[in-house]
């Protein structure tokens, strides 16, 4: 949040889905703030996104977060008027989504934006250059262009030399790399990702994972990424906002959600989140004791505590921690392995 609308890659302001007969109505009273069931029961409606508001950032990977039916697959498709939202504002790029015609709209979706989603939805009929190559032949480009292009993301996805074998002759993982660069063919300005690893093995998922980021240093796209694996959020999402009933409960870092949780449910998530492996050394810096010494290593405080312990155990001073040339405070053996026992340090308290 906090940034200029002409800064943001997406801009969501107080949306809306409700689905059922009597939508309209529900939206222009107070019915619309009523828990699930009991909304159903009174008017027959679903609330699947309630007054959601955020930014993503350009460049940014942003993950949606939330168990099935939390509204995250419904607030993705909003994005681009896949599904239609029954109120609030959306801007990409500064454009505004609600206002697009369905001609415009189309533009937006064969050039701005890609989706890629849990079934790969390849045409089997068609090599797999012409699967990636699919969007650039709607866009009207010639056939060399389109080849062209799509032998390079090929290769930049690692399907170099898999341009002639059909979908059919790929693994699900390999599948999910066409998509990929089905999507990244166009070169939109954002890709949106509706759980696309959850129907794979889980080392193919986690290689998977490992590409999107590769992709994300490579290319620099901004990303919004729906998935209801807390795993993978952390390992993703730069920011993460986490859904329940259609709203947002908590918006932040990996850091934030792990070490200051807003409310139960988000503490229970992340309740069995190895808090060393994402917590940094920012959060349990302490201000010098008087007299204490500050000769001792530097690290920057963005370094993750678990890769501190091993800095600190060839040291008998403490640790300085540096925000670039800034002293954001120090930190010692006894404090990592106070916080590692599970003894919370005054800055993890304050929420530092």
């Amino acid at each position: 949040m906090g940034l200029a609308p002409e800064s943001a890659a997406i801009e969501v302001k107080g949306l809306w889905k409700i689905f059922g007969s009597a939508a309209e109505k529900v939206l222009n009273s107070e019915d619309k703030h009523l828990e699930a069931a009991p909304l159903r029961e009174k008017t027959g409606c679903t609330a699947a996104v309630r007054d959601v508001s955020f930014t993503v950032r350009p460049g940014e990977v942003f993950v949606v977060m939330g168990l099935s039916g939390s509204g995250k697959s419904t607030l993705v498709r909003c994005l681009t008027r896949l599904i239609e939202p029954s109120a609030g504002e959306i801007s990409i790029g500064g454009e505004d989504i609600g206002k697009a015609s369905p001609t415009r709209l189309r533009e937006i979706r064969r050039h701005r934006v890609s989706m890629v989603f849990q079934h790969f939805g390849l045409l089997p009929h068609r090599r797999v250059i012409d699967n990636v190559a699919y969007g650039l032949e709607v866009q009207g480009a010639t056939k060399a262009a389109r080849h062209e292009r799509a032998r390079e993301i090929l290769s930049l996805v690692g399907l170099d030399g898999h341009g002639d074998a059909y979908p059919d002759q790929l693994s699900g993982g390999m599948q999910q790399r066409v998509g990929l660069a089905r999507a990244l063919a166009v070169d939109p300005e954002v890709m949106l990702f509706d759980e696309p690893f959850s129907a794979l093995d889980p080392l193919i998922r986690r290689d998977m994972q490992a590409e999107v980021i590769r992709l994300h240093r490579e290319v620099g796209k901004t990303m919004v990424f729906i998935t209801h694996d807390l795993s993978e959020a952390l390992k993703l999402g730069e920011r993460i906002a986490i859904m329940r009933s259609g709203s947002i409960v908590q918006l932040g870092t990996p850091e934030d959600l792990v070490g200051a949780p807003a409310d139960d449910y988000v503490a229970d998530f992340v309740r069995d989140v190895p808090r060393s492996h994402v917590l940094t050394l920012r959060w349990i810096a302490r201000p010098p004791e008087p007299g204490e010494a500050l000769d001792g290593p530097a690290l920057p405080a963005a370094t993750v505590v678990k890769d501190a312990i091993e800095v600190s155990s060839g040291s008998g001073h403490p640790i300085r921690v540096m925000d670039g040339d800034e002293l954001v405070g120090v930190v010692d053996r006894v404090d990592m392995l106070s916080f590692l026992a599970g003894h919370e340090t005054p800055a993890v308290r304050a929420g530092a």
